[in-house]
Parts: structure tokens; sequence; C-alpha cells
């Protein structure tokens, strides 16, 4: 047997890409930007869905790319949901100029959680989390991006569709992530954190972050004892001191808890 009719012949793949996102995060410009090469400057939104077609070829292997761009708007709700059945990966898009869209993250899963219902289906889906228009003026820090995706085990990219940077770079990644998981019976590998950080001190970070209180960055409610007090910045003091944590945003979390510690002590 000649060694030309050894080689395994890798057919052809389509698969079905979505794009998920507040309106005006540059869903539709990100997308333009890989498969036109150009940036639209003018603001169109997306009436409904939007779909598209690409070819490209990983691994000398012709892959059909279904694209369907979907309108973030909450009055086409009832379109686009029409749309997340069969979906094997998705591009999640939120401004970094724009925190409201960055905190939008979590409804955007629910909504896809929600629409598809089989877990195993949900859990199959390569996400690609996309922080937009690096170009401009940040509302959202590039570790917190790469905090909310690590905590729910999807990639991470920041992009500027109007530079083209990262959008290239998110888009393989995003395919080469689909044919794997196609090629492994719908079973989507596991990305762990290779950062050397832990769930947990993701998860602590977010909640110096984003509590309203210095009683709610501890843990604690009011009337808690000096006790109670050291006892709760040691247990974070642990898990953030900057010489043991290399989770991005554990240095300015560490000072919010030292912070919290020094005002709750003089109210004890």
């Amino acid at each position: 047997m000649s060694n030309t009719s050894k080689v395994k012949v890798k057919l052809p793949l389509r698969i079905k890409i979505i794009s998920m996102g507040n309106a005006e995060v540059g869903k539709s410009c990100i997308i333009k930007r890989y498969c036109e090469k150009r940036f639209v400057n003018k603001y169109l939104a997306t009436i409904g869905i939007d779909y598209g077609v690409t070819k490209v070829n990983l691994k000398d292997r012709d892959i059909k790319v279904n694209i369907f761009d979907m309108a973030g708007h909450h009055l086409f709700y009832e379109v686009r949901n029409e749309f997340y059945k069969d979906t094997q990966g998705a591009i999640l898009v939120y401004d970094v100029s724009d925190r409201a869209s960055f905190t939008a993250l979590d409804d955007w899963l629910q909504e896809l959680s929600n629409e598809i219902g089989n877990k195993t289906e949900i859990d199959s889906i390569v996400v690609c989390v996309c922080g937009n228009k690096t170009d401009l003026r940040r509302q959202v820090d590039e570790s917190e991006g790469q905090l909310w995706a690590d905590s729910h085990g999807f990639h991470f990219f920041e992009t500027s569709a109007m530079s083209g940077e990262g959008v290239n770079e998110m888009f393989q990644m995003l395919f080469e992530g689909v044919v794997r998981t196609c090629d492994n019976g719908g079973r989507r590998e596991p990305i762990g954190t290779q950062l050397g950080y832990t769930k947990e001190q993701i998860e602590a970070i977010q909640k110096l972050r984003n509590a309203k209180s210095d009683y709610e960055r501890l843990g604690l409610t009011p009337g808690a004892s000096k006790d109670d007090v050291n006892r709760a910045y040691r247990k974070l003091a642990v898990l953030l001191h900057p010489d043991k944590s290399v989770a991005p945003g554990s240095e300015d979390a560490f000072k919010l808890l030292v912070s919290a510690r020094t005002a709750l002590l003089k109210r004890c």
C-alpha cells in the first residue's frame, strides 16, 4: 500500500457561530473586520439577525462558517431566540468603554442557557469573551474581563474592530476550538486557567471590586466585632496577598481589603 493511500482525508466541515452582547458593543464591526477586512465607522443597528458565510482552512481542512450576528436590543429577543439552537461557537462581546455592557454578560449567558436548555449542548459550545473598543477610554480593566472569562471557563480576548487588533486571533481560537470539539464527538475541551491562580481567588477579587460597603467586602454584617473583622481579613489576605497571588487585579483587590479592614476596625 502506498503512503498516499494511507493519508486520512479530512472531510469539509460546516460550523455555526453566533454573536451575543448589548447593542452598540461592536459585534457587527468585529465580524465585518474579520470577514471583509474593513471597519464601518457609522453605526448601523442590526435588525433582528444578520447572516453571513465565510470559508477558512484549518490544517488542510476546509471549514464553512455560518455566522449569525444577533441584534443586542431587547426588542429583538423574540427574533434572536430562534437562532440559539445548534450553536457550536459564540463570541460574547462587551464594550470596554461601557461598564453596563460588561455587567450584562451574565444576562446574555443566562439567555443562552435558557434558550438552549440542554446542559450537555450548552457545555459543548466554545465561547470567546471579547472586550471590544480598546481604542476608547476604558471603564473596564483588562483584568476584570480576563477574570470573568476565566471564572466561566471561556477564552478571552481584547479587540479593536477599528484597528483590527486581536480580531483575527480571536476568530482563529474560536474556529480551532469548535473543530476540536466536533472531532471530539461534541465534547468541548475544558479551558482551565494556566496562569497559576484559582477560581476562589477570582471570586474573591470580584467580590472585593463589586461590593457596595466595607462590611460586604469582608463578608460581614454591621455590628461585627474586631475579632470577626480580623478573621475575615486573614482569610482573604491568604488568598490575595500580592506575594502569593498572580491573579490579575490581586494587588488592587488587596488594597481594597486592607482599606476595608482599617475602616471597620475604627468602627468597632
